[in-house]
C-alpha cells in the first residue's frame, strides 16, 4: 500500500491582487479592442489573489525581460520554493533526507539542465544513490502525476519512501505582455506561483492521518494535443488554449467514471485549473457543487486565495483537505489535469488519527 502523508506547500512573498493585474493589463495595452470585456471574463475565475516569487513591477513579470533572464528566474526561484517545501513535507512524515529512497519531481516553467530533481539531492542532503524520476512538461497535471508515479515506485520497491516535490513560477512564464489574447489575459490573472512537497511511502512513520492510494488511472484524451499547449518564442514561454479546451473535462470524464466503476465518493481533491474546470468535475463525478459548502470548497478556496499553482495547486487542496479532514475510512478520489489534455487520477481511503 502506499500511503500520503500531509502536504507542505511554499508560497513567495508577493501578494498580488486581481486589480492590480488589471491596472497594469490596462497600463500595458491602453489601446487593446475589448479590453475591458476580456478583464471581466479575467475577474470571472474568481481569483482575488495569488504570490509573486518577484514584485509586479520586475522586468521578468510585467516587464521586458529576455527569455534567458526569465528562464533563470523561473528556475531560481522554483528551486528555493522547492527546497522550503521538501524540507517541511519530509518533516511532516517524521523522516530524515536520508530516509527517502526516491524523489518524483516536477517543473515545467523553465529548461534548465541538471533540473529540479539533481538540484535537491544536494540542497536537502538526499542519498547520492537515491531513485529520481524528473518531470518537466507536464504542467498542472504535475502534483497528482507525481503522486501516481511514487506509488508506482512504491509497488516496485514495497516499504520505500517517495518525496514528491512541485515547483512553478507562472508569473514569469504566463504573464507576458507580449501576449495580447483574451485567453492571454485571463492566463495573467489565473495562476500564481508556488511549491508544494509530500512524502508518499510504503511504511508510513508519521503520526495522525494519511491518505492511502488504493488504485490509479492515467488517461490522455485522443485528438486533444493543441487544446492546451506551451509555445516558446524570443519573448518567453507562453501558454495557449483553443475553445475545445473548455470541453476537454467533459470529454475525459467517461473514461474516469469507467475506471471509477461505481466506487464511492465521500471526498474529492481536484486539481482547481479554474471555474469551469471546477464545476464540470462536480457534475461530472455527482458532487456537491456550492463553492463554499459543497465538496469542493477546498479547491474553490485555494483557487480564490493563490491562482492556480500549476501542479502543486493539487497539494495545497490535499493540504486544506488535512486541515479540515473528510470522517475516517471515507473513499475519495484524486485528479489532476494537464496540457495533452491528460490527466492522472488516484482512488483513495482517508485513513484518521486512530486507524
Amino acid at each position: 500500500m502506499a500511503y500520503v502523508a500531509r502536504p507542505a506547500i511554499a508560497l513567495p512573498e508577493h501578494v498580488v491582487t486581481t486589480d492590480e493585474l488589471c491596472d497594469d493589463i490596462r497600463r500595458a495595452h491602453p489601446d487593446l479592442p475589448r479590453l475591458e470585456a476580456y478583464l471581466r471574463i479575467a475577474r470571472a475565475t474568481t481569483v482575488k489573489t495569488r504570490h509573486f516569487t518577484r514584485p509586479l513591477s520586475a522586468p521578468t513579470v510585467s516587464g521586458s525581460a529576455t527569455i534567458e533572464e526569465r528562464n533563470r528566474a523561473a528556475y531560481e526561484d522554483a528551486l528555493e520554493l522547492a527546497v522550503t517545501a521538501g524540507r517541511r513535507a519530509i518533516e511532516n512524515a517524521g523522516l530524515e533526507p536520508a530516509d527517502i529512497d526516491a524523489v518524483v519531481t516536477s517543473h515545467t516553467t523553465s529548461w534548465t539542465v541538471p533540473s529540479l530533481d539533481v538540484s535537491l539531492v544536494h540542497r536537502l542532503g538526499l542519498r547520492p544513490g537515491i531513485r529520481r524520476m524528473p518531470m518537466a512538461t507536464v504542467g498542472c497535471a504535475g502534483g497528482a502525476q507525481a503522486i501516481v508515479n511514487a506509488r508506482k515506485d512504491i509497488v516496485a520497491h514495497p516499504g520505500a519512501h517517495v518525496l514528491v516535490v512541485v515547483a512553478e513560477c507562472l508569473s514569469t512564464a504566463t504573464y507576458n505582455h507580449a501576449d495580447t489574447s483574451r485567453e492571454s489575459v485571463i492566463y495573467k490573472t489565473l495562476f500564481g506561483d508556488g511549491s508544494g512537497a509530500v512524502v508518499v511511502s510504503g511504511d508510513p512513520r508519521w503520526t495522525g492521518p494519511s491518505v492511502r492510494i488504493e488504485d490509479t488511472f492515467e488517461y490522455v484524451l485522443p485528438d486533444s494535443m493543441d487544446r492546451y499547449q506551451g509555445r516558446l518564442d524570443g519573448t518567453g514561454l507562453h501558454f495557449d488554449s483553443t475553445e475545445a479546451a473548455t470541453r476537454a473535462l467533459d470529454d475525459s470524464f467517461p473514461a474516469v467514471r469507467t475506471w471509477l466503476a461505481g466506487r464511492p465518493l465521500d471526498f474529492a481533491v481536484v486539481h482547481p485549473g479554474g471555474p469551469r474546470i471546477l464545476t464540470d468535475a462536480a457534475k461530472a463525478l455527482g458532487l456537491h457543487p456550492d463553492p463554499a459548502t459543497g465538496d469542493l470548497s477546498h479547491a474553490w478556496a485555494s483557487l480564490a486565495e493563490h491562482g492556480n499553482l500549476g501542479g502543486s495547486a493539487i497539494l495545497d487542496v490535499l493540504a486544506r483537505t488535512f486541515t479540515s479532514p473528510p470522517a475516517a475510512d471515507s473513499e475519495g478520489l484524486l485528479i489532476g489535469f494537464g496540457p495533452g489534455f491528460v490527466l492522472a487520477a488516484a482512488h483513495a481511503r482517508w485513513i484518521g488519527d486512530d486507524s
